[in-house]
């Protein structure tokens, strides 16, 4: 690129509606770009009057920078900066005309200017500036013309301490930023659906931990890579998340040998969160989160969902419970999970899927099955639990 872009403006909506706590939501929203940054290198991130501002190391990757920021929850759009040392007229009325020259090649489009005066003392006027600088534009560059309703293209300037200069930019992801409401447990298995349900709820300012059944030798080292593998991808976005593996076998054979056949896909599921619930206390978090959507499979009709519910504590979120599998397909392609996701390695939960599963179990029956597993099943739980694997993922490996 020939302009030199030292520093970006982040935009950010939500956390603008905040009230008395939005200075909370803010620092949240500068922590979470402070800390995704200096992977790349020693960044400044700054707030200024209602503005976030990230200044730039010397010789920094700009395609890297933008890529890093465009996967940051709370972000709603971000430009690179042009920054004026001063605030002189000539001075910005000379950068604003090389800002035009160098960061649009084709000169033939429509534009509207905006500028915003930080600095009251200045001698123009907010509309006295956009007017002059959109006149001196148009002086310079014949084949461009002012369109305020419907412009191809919006400059803004602003005046502060310093000047700015900024274009249209990118689109981030919005929400919020991770961490400010929170942690919880995502129940994550190699499927399209629970790293998507993961990316969800860390929208809306959720860190996460998950939690991961893995079934040897039933399921291979290399279904387990795949989680891993989704869990390193879905961490550019939430941040470094804390995967809990638990050996799932013995547990899952006790149920097959035991219960009712058309039942083991409710029993397995009520043993997955009842564990997962009893990470997540030790994780002091404060939900479980699935992937599940109404009517996707068996185990998701509406008494299904009640069965595995009436075993928790904690409260379970579904964030793609009212998606089809084509929204949740858009998702999975868009944050890159898709790809992994249908890898053909097996999952512990497809092993023992019975020919004919319950749709509509009822409650009392099922908790009548587990009275069955009452030798074992709380020894097996717990031994589970105890010897589980933790992995911590981090966006960076």
């Amino acid at each position: 690129m020939n302009m030199e872009y030292k520093s970006f403006l982040i935009k950010y909506a939500e956390i603008g509606l905040k009230g008395k706590n939005r200075s909370y939501f803010e620092d949240c929203l500068v922590n979470q770009i402070r800390q995704n940054l200096s992977l790349l290198g020693d960044y400044k991130v700054t707030k200024e009057q209602g503005r976030v501002y990230v200044n730039c190391p010397d010789g920094y990757d700009y395609d890297d920078t933008v890529s890093c920021l465009s996967k940051i929850f709370g972000i709603v759009g971000f430009m690179p900066v042009v920054e004026i040392e001063s605030t002189d007229w000539q001075d910005i009325c000379d950068m604003t005309v090389r800002f035009v020259e160098e960061s649009f090649p084709e000169k033939n489009f429509t534009f509207k200017m905006f500028c915003k005066r930080g600095d009251k003392s200045y001698p123009k006027t907010s509309p006295e500036i956009a007017a002059d600088l959109g006149g001196v534009i148009l002086d310079h560059f014949p084949g461009l013309s002012v369109d305020v309703r419907n412009p191809q293209k919006n400059i803004t300037v602003e005046v502060r301490s310093h000047a700015y200069i900024y274009a249209d930019g990118y689109k981030g992801v919005g929400g919020m930023p991770v961490g400010c409401n929170g942690k919880a447990m995502l129940l994550l298995s190699g499927g399209i659906d629970s790293p998507v349900a993961g990316y969800m709820i860390a929208k809306r300012g959720v860190s996460i931990d998950a939690t991961y059944f893995h079934a040897p030798p039933y399921t291979s080292e290399r279904a387990k890579q795949k989680v891993i593998d989704l869990a390193k991808q879905i961490s550019l976005y939430t941040g470094p998340i804390k995967l809990n593996v638990v050996n799932f076998t013995d547990i899952q054979m006790y149920i097959y040998e035991t219960c009712p056949h058309e039942e083991l896909t409710i029993l397995m599921r009520r043993y997955m969160m009842r564990i997962a619930e009893e990470i997540a206390n030790r994780s002091n978090c404060l939900a479980l989160i699935t992937g599940e959507s109404v009517g996707q499979v068996a185990s998701q009709t509406m008494q299904s969902l009640i069965c595995t519910n009436a075993v928790c504590e904690l409260p379970v979120y579904r964030p793609l419970i009212g998606f089809d599998k084509s929204e949740i397909v858009e998702i999975s392609q868009r944050i890159g999970t898709f790809e992994t996701s249908i890898l053909p390695y097996e999952d512990c939960c497809t092993i023992y899927v019975a020919k004919h599963p319950v749709t509509k179990p009822i409650l009392k029956v099922i908790e009548r099955s587990e009275k069955l597993l009452a030798d074992k099943i709380d020894e097996m739980v717990q031994k589970a639990i105890d010897e589980r694997e933790v992995i911590k993922i981090k966006p960076e490996d």
